[in-house]
């Protein structure tokens, strides 16, 4: 609990410094930023926050990692939840829902809103989907392997996981 609330304190005042769109800037592909720049200010912030985390763990241990890719995995692992799509409002009422009536969330999830009234479902659609979305679109701009391990982020692990998805998944859930 301590750290949703933590995640949302972050999210309200989450904002993009200059450093940080050069740190973009030498770490994605110009087709990637475009994505990354379509994602809300908080999940910018939060991207950051797991690229940097990952780059922490792999300087404190002995891994051999190629640091681009992770950089690039770190930073686009979210971008299927579009400003838009999923904002901060709609990401507390997907997290509270799902939380407290996890059958109901996945029956009221929505591909597509149409409405108004269609936005809490399909915020809770993308909130559900956001690493197959975000792999779809990786998938369009040519970032394949990128694609894989982002399309996973969120599934349990697996014996043959690559190491460098181990470390996205823990950043993401330290931050």
């Amino acid at each position: 609990m301590i750290q949703r609330i933590r995640q949302f304190y972050c999210a309200l005042t989450a904002h993009i410094r200059e450093d940080d769109r050069q740190f973009i800037e030498l770490s994605l592909p110009e087709a990637a930023r475009g994505l990354f720049y379509q994602m809300h200010p908080a999940d910018q912030a939060h991207a950051l926050n797991v690229a940097k985390t990952a780059l922490q763990f792999v300087d404190k241990s002995n891994l051999t990692i190629d640091r681009s890719m992770l950089l690039r995995c770190a930073l686009l692992h979210d971008v299927g939840r579009k400003k838009g799509d999923l904002d901060i409002w709609g990401k507390v009422f997907a997290v509270l829902v799902t939380h407290y009536a996890p059958g109901f969330a996945r029956d009221f999830a929505c591909a597509t809103a149409t409405s108004i009234w269609d936005k809490p479902g399909h915020a809770i659609y993308v909130y559900f989907h956001h690493p197959e979305i975000g792999a779809a679109m990786l998938q369009n701009i040519g970032l394949y392997e990128e694609a894989d391990i982002i399309s996973r982020h969120h599934q349990p692990p697996a014996q043959d996981d690559p190491v460098l998805l181990t470390i996205l998944r823990q950043a993401d859930e330290k931050n």
